[in-house]
């Protein structure tokens, strides 16, 4: 049984999906960043964090990534051409997505009032919008980015967009707000909403 240290309201969400996806067996321990329960497992006290035998996995990403190979699921096979085509929009997600919300968040409202820059707000919404189009023209007509094979790509977009949403970035796409619709739909996204 994997157990997963996290909050819902943060990065492990996605490896919580990822978990319902697969239908593995996990225990949910809710632990905040950076709290004394977090560091005495992992130093840096970040979340998410995953605990396998005697290993603590980081980084939702990896942690994702790790259970996909795993179990056969969500990915394709390493060394494919679709795989490597998967691992790019994950890489996008990353940098494109991730990245420029969590700026975005960190400089507006996530540090001591000293350190805000609000102002950084407004290039960031643009980039994101730059991120949103290039996604669209992406995805095209497949149900997912890797058409119609859902995979940790996929879980990846998906949370940015739904983190977006929630901090005023808008999706400005109809062809993304349905693909991130769809994907927030399945059973496992439910499910991981309740745990």
């Amino acid at each position: 049984m994997y157990e997963l240290y996290c909050t819902k309201r943060s990065r492990g969400f996605r490896v919580l999906w990822a978990l319902e996806e697969i239908g593995a067996d996990y225990k949910l321990i809710t632990t905040k960043p950076r709290s004394d329960d977090a560091k005495a497992i992992n130093p840096s006290g970040k979340i998410p964090f995953m605990k396998v035998d005697d290993t603590i996995l980081t980084d939702s990403v990896a942690i994702m990534t790790f259970l996909a190979d795993r179990h056969n699921a969500l990915t394709f096979p390493a060394g494919t051409i679709e795989r490597g085509v998967q691992d790019g929009f994950s890489n996008f997600a990353n940098d494109q997505l991730d990245g420029t919300l969590w700026t975005a968040l960190r400089y507006t409202v996530g540090m001591p009032e000293k350190y805000l820059l609000p102002q950084i707000k407004k290039p960031l919404i643009g980039e994101f919008k730059h991120a949103m189009q290039a996604l669209e023209a992406r995805l095209g007509d497949n149900e997912y980015v890797m058409g119609e094979t859902f995979t940790i790509a996929d879980i990846l977009i998906v949370h940015c967009c739904s983190w977006a949403r929630n901090f005023d970035f808008a999706i400005g796409s109809e062809r993304v707000d349905a693909y991130v619709d769809n994907a927030m739909e399945r059973p496992a996204y439910r499910r991981a909403q309740k745990a």
